[in-house]
């Protein structure tokens, strides 16, 4: 039992402790985000839309708000939200931290926030600086900075362009997440491994949440064999945490079947403890209906114990963020 937690959550856990049944299975959407389109989010509101590995996203160019979730996520209890950085302009990056807590004010949710950084930027003491003071104090819980990367075909192993992980500027910017007690969230593909081990082992203070899986991107058998080498590998850092999300395949119907190897996969390799599951909505609209996205990651998962669903649906991102 989590210390601490709200009454609606310790009620909600021992809900499906006893029941066993599914559709009380409380949730924490621990990767998914919220916009306005008068807000200023440059890939969602100016053409001509910029190359993205869904395709063709004009579908999600529209508000995705709370009750746009609700509506959305019908037979789940979804009880807790944590929020992603939209890529506001980066000429604000605080100004998106500001608008969301104060929807969290209002709304009740989020209840924590990944926002954005530059790490590579003279401004990013002062931005890390602004979220540990209040109001934004205790809502951002993690950065989130994409390094730059390559495609597939063009890595090499001495990859160390600016902007990089192993960016000299960048890492200096990175330095100072430790003491500023914030998670770092890696949003970067599979082939970059080397560089995401260096970044754990060089910085042990300072806990890493990779996004979207390592983005495996593709389900052929090649593929799949080279990423489940690289997550082993990164696996191996006690400093990270596997986000099972924004697994879709471009052009393909999201289905346990096809999410079946990646899933068992990385909670083999992570362990329970350090894995947990998000949405990535509205984003994954693209590829798969919230109903559909949670029920799935419950199929996978149903041969588990009531307690190690419980941490991979709910738990370990209530204790990760922060959350109560």
């Amino acid at each position: 039992m989590l210390s601490g937690i709200r009454a609606d959550l310790a009620q909600a856990r021992q809900d499906f402790l006893v029941s066993g049944d599914d559709r009380l299975l409380p949730i924490v959407d621990a990767h998914h985000h919220y916009w306005e389109m008068r807000n200023p989010h440059p890939w969602l509101t100016e053409l001509p839309r910029i190359p993205f590995r869904y395709g063709d996203y004009e579908a999600i160019c529209r508000d995705f708000m709370p009750e746009d979730y609700a509506r959305a996520c019908t037979g789940h209890r979804v009880m807790r939200h944590v929020v992603m950085e939209g890529e506001w302009t980066p000429d604000d990056p605080v100004g998106e931290a500001r608008w969301m807590c104060a929807l969290a004010d209002g709304r009740g949710e989020p209840q924590a926030m990944a926002a954005q950084v530059w790490l590579d930027r003279d401004d990013v003491g002062a931005v890390l600086q602004a979220y540990c003071e209040a109001p934004l104090h205790g809502f951002v819980r993690s950065v989130r900075h994409k390094p730059r990367t390559l495609p597939r075909e063009d890595y090499h192993a001495d990859w160390n362009a600016p902007g990089s992980m192993r960016c000299p500027r960048w890492r200096s910017g990175y330095a100072l997440l430790a003491s500023a007690s914030l998670m770092f969230e890696l949003q970067a593909p599979w082939w970059h491994v080397a560089e995401m081990v260096e970044l754990a082992n060089d910085f042990p203070g300072t806990t890493i949440v990779v996004n979207h899986a390592g983005m495996p991107g593709t389900r052929d058998e090649e593929t799949l064999r080279q990423w489940r080498a690289a997550m082993a590998q990164l696996a191996r850092c006690d400093n990270v945490r596997m986000k099972i999300s924004g697994i879709g395949v471009r052009g393909e119907p999201w289905t346990p079947a096809q999410q079946a190897f990646v899933v068992h996969a990385l909670i083999e390799d992570f362990g329970v403890a350090r894995c947990l599951f998000a949405s990535n909505f509205p984003v994954d609209a693209l590829v798969v209906d919230l109903p559909t996205l949670w029920a799935g990651f419950k199929t996978l998962t149903r041969a588990m114990t009531p307690e190690q669903r419980l941490a991979l649906f709910c738990d370990n991102a209530v204790r990760l963020y922060g959350l109560c």
